[in-house]
């Protein structure tokens, strides 16, 4: 009853119905919602937080934020539906035209989440102007130190590890770009398909970094599709050896998904790890 109440607090008005902390939400006038709610963190305002930035970027459309607590986002309802034809298409384009928001520097304004896991954006004065330190240290050495508390980096894991940060700065390149706006965690889950077939998306992880690495995790689950990569390339072709890279930015979620989900994950950080060195 406490959180039924905060929300209402927020929203000015009541909540129809019966409530079950997360979902959507009807209120008295007819207006529908969409909330998440939770044990108090900072990852609402953190996801509200991200959801605003790429809302100021004229890009693609996410839903409004109409209130955020504690324990819990209120955000616009959007009713998601089948994509028609173009709908990956569509999406290719807007996530190039994301990529095209750039910043003088790496990062963000404030640390956030990947799912559950703390995720560290405030970098360094290197690390602001350097994608390579800026990926190694906020992201797979981070990774890499949850996974030696939690149990899950082997003797073999910390020797592979050590040899790929020996050569890592080879691998993490800018390739001469500015550091980009990223969702930061675009998996299938993370997007709808709103009215009018129109992109929508949701729960992001943002910062600013290389685009690669936001087109890597789209690889790690799959359903986004042939058509959404070809639209991308046309709009915002990737530099050479992109492939080559891509793995690197796998491994940062797999790692992730590793420390959140438990040791199904290691086979596949180590066969990542054997890609890049001997």
């Amino acid at each position: 009853m406490e959180l039924r109440k905060s929300i209402e607090t927020a929203l000015k008005e009541h909540i129809t119905g019966s409530f079950y902390g997360s979902g959507k939400i009807v209120t008295d006038s007819g207006r529908t919602y969409f909330v998440k709610s939770g044990p108090m963190s900072r990852k609402y305002s953190c996801e509200a937080n991200g959801l605003i930035e790429i809302a100021a970027s004229g890009t693609i459309s996410v839903p409004e934020v109409i209130a955020v607590g504690e324990n819990f986002i209120v955000t616009e309802f959007i009713q998601n539906s089948h994509p028609a034809n173009d709908f990956f298409q569509e999406l290719g384009r807007r996530l190039a035209d994301i990529h095209r928001t750039a910043s003088e520097h790496y990062g963000f304004r404030e640390d956030n989440f990947i799912g559950d896991t703390p995720q560290p954006n405030i970098a360094s004065h290197t690390e602001k102007y350097s994608w390579a330190e800026f990926y190694w240290n906020k992201r797979l050495l981070f990774q890499y130190r949850l996974a030696e508390q939690n149990g899950y980096a082997t003797p073999d894991m910390k020797k592979r590890f050590l040899k790929l940060e020996k050569i890592a700065d080879r691998i993490i390149t800018d390739a001469g770009e500015k550091p980009a706006l990223l969702h930061g965690d675009l998996w299938a889950g993370n997007y709808l398909c709103g009215p009018g077939n129109r992109p929508y998306l949701i729960d992001p992880a943002v910062y600013y970094g290389h685009r690669e690495a936001d087109l890597a995790m789209t690889k790690l689950f799959g359903g986004f599709g042939s058509d959404f990569y070809s639209a991308y390339m046309e709009k915002y072709p990737l530099c050479e050896g992109w492939e080559y890279r891509e793995n690197i930015y796998i491994l940062y979620h797999v790692l992730n998904h590793m420390n959140l989900f438990g040791r199904g994950y290691y086979s596949h950080a180590m066969s990542i790890l054997s890609r890049y060195i001997s």
